[in-house]
C-alpha cells in the first residue's frame, strides 16, 4: 500500500512517476476514460483551514470518478478528543483513502498504520510534500529539469515548506539556498537528515546570486499567531523585491504558494509581475494532486 507522507520517505522514483503524470492529467484533463477512483470515497481530513489545497483535492478525486467526504476535524469525533488511531481505524473500513491536514506529523503517521488505507499528508508542522511536488511540477514546465539548477528560499527557513524543499534537493539534485534569520533557520539534525546541496545563510544576497527559482511563503505560518509581532519584526528584510531579483538570474522565475500578504515576504510589483507564474502554481496544485492519488492506487 501506498503513502504519501513526506517527502523524506518518498522514493525518488515515486517522485518521478509522479512529476510525470502531471502534466498528462493538466493535458487531458476532461478525458472521461480515465477514472482510477471510480466507486470510491476518500475522506478529507482538514484540522487547518484551506482554499487550494481543499478545493483542488475534492475537484481532483471527482474528476477522476471518486467521491470526496470533507470532515473538519471539529465535526467529527477528533475535536473532542478521540484518539487518533480510533477515527483511522473506524474510516478505514468505510472510506477508500485519506488526505489529512493537520498540525502534528505522527498524526498522519499514526492515522496511515492504524488505517489501512493510503494516506495523503497534505500539509503538517513539518512538511508540505504535496506543495513541492506541485513546485517543481510548475518550474520544470517552464525551465525543464529541475537537476543542477539553483532555488533560493526567502523567510521563515524552519518551517514545513523549506523542509520539503530540503528533502526534495537531496533526492532531486538541484542546489538549495535557504536565507533566514539565524532564529529561522532549518535544524542540523533535518539538513544531516537529509544530504543534498543545501546552502543555509543569514545573507539574502548570496543567496539569491545566480539563483533559477526564487521563493517564498508567509512570515506567519498557521498555529503561528501568537508570535506575529516578533516574527515580523525578525525576518524583516527578508523580502523578495526588485532588488533581490537584481542578483538572481534575468529569467529567474519567482512563485509563491499562497496566500501572500503583500509588502510583507513579497512586495507588490513583485508579485503582480510575476502572478501568470504564481497562479499556474496554484492551478498545478489540482494536476499534481490527482498524480499523486493515480500513482496511490496503482
Amino acid at each position: 500500500m501506498k503513502h504519501l507522507l513526506s517527502l523524506e520517505s518518498m522514493p525518488r522514483e515515486a517522485m518521478d512517476a509522479v512529476l510525470q503524470a502531471a502534466a498528462g492529467f493538466k493535458q487531458h484533463r476532461n478525458n472521461p476514460d480515465r477514472k482510477p477512483l471510480s466507486g470510491q470515497t476518500w475522506a478529507l481530513i482538514f484540522s487547518k483551514s484551506s482554499t487550494r489545497t481543499r478545493v483542488s483535492f475534492e475537484v481532483g478525486i471527482h474528476e477522476m470518478g471518486g467521491r470526496p467526504l470533507f470532515l473538519n476535524a471539529n465535526d467529527i469525533q477528533l475535536g473532542r478528543g478521540e484518539p487518533i488511531k480510533d477515527t483511522a481505524r473506524v474510516l478505514g473500513r468505510m472510506v477508500h483513502g485519506a488526505v489529512i491536514r493537520t498540525f502534528a506529523q505522527r498524526d498522519v503517521e499514526e492515522f496511515a498504520r492504524y488505517s489501512g488505507i493510503p494516506t495523503v499528508n497534505a500539509l503538517t508542522d513539518d512538511e508540505h510534500p504535496c506543495q513541492v511536488l506541485t513546485d517543481i511540477h510548475t518550474f520544470q514546465e517552464r525551465r525543464g529539469p529541475i537537476q543542477g539548477k539553483v532555488v533560493t528560499f526567502v523567510g521563515d527557513g524552519a518551517c514545513n515548506m523549506p523542509i520539503s524543499w530540503i528533502f526534495a534537493a537531496a533526492k532531486l539534485g538541484f542546489e538549495l539556498r535557504i536565507a533566514a534569520p539565524k532564529a529561522f533557520q532549518p535544524s542540523v539534525e533535518v539538513l544531516r537528515r537529509a544530504g543534498g546541496r543545501v546552502l543555509v545563510t543569514e545573507d539574502l544576497s548570496i543567496a539569491a546570486s545566480g539563483a533559477d527559482l526564487v521563493y517564498t511563503d508567509v512570515w506567519v505560518s498557521m498555529g503561528k499567531e501568537a508570535e506575529s509581532a516578533e516574527r515580523l519584526r525578525v525576518l524583516e528584510g527578508y523580502q523578495i523585491n526588485a532588488d533581490v531579483l537584481k542578483r538572481a538570474k534575468p529569467d529567474a522565475l519567482v512563485m509563491h504558494c499562497l496566500p501572500a500578504y503583500r509588502g510583507k515576504e513579497i512586495d507588490e510589483a513583485t508579485f503582480e509581475s510575476h502572478a501568470d507564474t504564481i497562479f499556474d502554481q496554484a492551478e498545478n496544485r489540482l494536476h499534481v494532486q490527482k498524480a499523486i492519488l493515480d500513482w496511490m492506487v496503482r
